[in-house]
């Protein structure tokens, strides 16, 4: 997610270079366009794969380009990154934890897997592969490969996270089939999708627990609180832009016709660094005295019934979920996730729920990473999973 504090000598400094500068969508790199017949295949199977330079030390890391299935059941390729340590596997297999990442932008140039500081990116990393994991980081369809990408599409993701976690299975790297999800954010909504779906789609994989860290949940209540803020309006322009392709929703119905050019180039900016995110907060601010057409988004057809598709129902009983969020986020409001948690409980689902003092939206899945890389390993180890329901 894009960073609020952005010091405003820097903003002066940076604001005409940062417009200059902005660039549109651009062509996809060949790795990630799939050749003619090259899609026919097993949801999971792999397409080809590359080495990545770079890795962790004592690692291995590998882009994949593999087979999904898109929202209309029509094969599509989707990509991403395997990382796993050297040497022999134990047996049955290393343990998986598919990371789902944060939103960084919906067209197919802001593909995680293609930014120079990827490794960097994937919370608790090091960790994670000290204890022998193997970690696969998918980046959800439409990113790298042919858009537009399906954002906070719950199916959408999910698919492309369990057909991740089959493909790095089909790597000489020693995976096996019992896996955890860990994501934040827009990674937070994939995980929990994931595990929503998981035993429909991939039942031959073992999902042992479900990790997210400020996720988005009510999808209604996040574009109408975050449409207040600047950052918020950057998030809702992407929204529409992706929806109006995916679903061919009209967008001029809700967008002032004035202000859909700077829509739709909010929409083409990549927000993982902190210039794409000065970037995408000049390009922002003529959005800041107008945008919208209407005054409440979410009481809008198509765009209430997507939105209400896209906000997760509470998980198996059976699946260990651990909730993580900090009572600074002003994106990812804190009631929200408690509601969440509260629904999850009713529902009688084990849930680990860390309310952290004082950390923002942006750095909780950075500080929290080795508590998280901690409750995995106790998933993979078998112990009885914690329980904050009802204390």
């Amino acid at each position: 997610m894009i960073r609020r504090s952005i010091r405003p000598v820097a903003v002066a400094a940076l604001a005409i270079l940062a417009l200059a500068v902005s660039v549109p969508a651009k062509a996809q790199v060949p790795f990630y366009i799939p050749l003619p017949g090259e899609l026919a295949g097993q949801p999971g199977t792999l397409i080809r794969q590359e080495p990545v330079l770079g890795a962790p030390l004592g690692a291995t890391a590998t882009r994949i380009l593999y087979r999904s299935r898109g929202l209309k059941g029509e094969p599509i390729a989707a990509s991403g990154i395997a990382i796993a340590p050297v040497g022999p596997p134990p047996p049955g297999g290393r343990p998986v934890v598919v990371w789902a990442h944060p939103t960084t932008g919906v067209v197919p140039r802001c593909a995680p897997s293609l930014s120079l500081n990827f490794f960097h990116k994937v919370q608790g990393l090091l960790p994670m592969l000290q204890r022998g994991y193997v970690v696969v980081a998918p980046d959800y369809p439409g990113l790298g490969t042919a858009g537009p990408h399906p954002y906070l599409i719950g199916e959408s993701e999910a698919r492309a996270v369990l057909d991740a976690a089959r493909a790095v299975a089909r790597l000489p790297v020693g995976a096996g089939n019992r896996f955890v999800v860990w994501g934040h954010s827009q990674g937070g909504h994939a995980a929990l999708y994931t595990g929503l779906l998981a035993h429909l789609y991939a039942p031959e994989l073992q999902l042992v627990g479900v990790a997210a860290a400020a996720p988005a949940t009510e999808l209604g209540t996040l574009l109408r609180d975050d449409f207040k803020t600047a950052v918020g309006k950057i998030l809702t322009a992407m929204t529409l832009w992706s929806w109006s392709r995916v679903f061919d929703a009209p967008i001029q119905d809700v967008v002032l016709s004035d202000e859909m050019p700077t829509a739709s180039r909010l929409a083409e900016q990549c927000i993982e660094t902190p210039f794409e995110n000065l970037t995408a907060a000049m390009i922002e601010i003529p959005l800041q005295k107008k945008f919208l057409a209407v005054p409440d988004i979410t009481r809008v057809e198509p765009w209430r019934s997507i939105m209400l598709r896209n906000t997760p129902g509470p998980l198996r009983r059976s699946l260990p979920l651990l909730m993580i969020q900090g009572t600074a986020d002003t994106i990812v409001e804190p009631a929200v996730t408690e509601a969440y948690v509260e629904r999850q409980c009713k529902a009688g689902g084990p849930v680990r729920f860390m309310l952290m003092p004082g950390i923002g939206h942006d750095p909780i899945a950075r500080d929290m990473a080795p508590a998280a890389v901690q409750w995995m390993a106790d998933r993979f180890a078998g112990a009885p999973p914690s329980d904050d329901c009802g204390r």
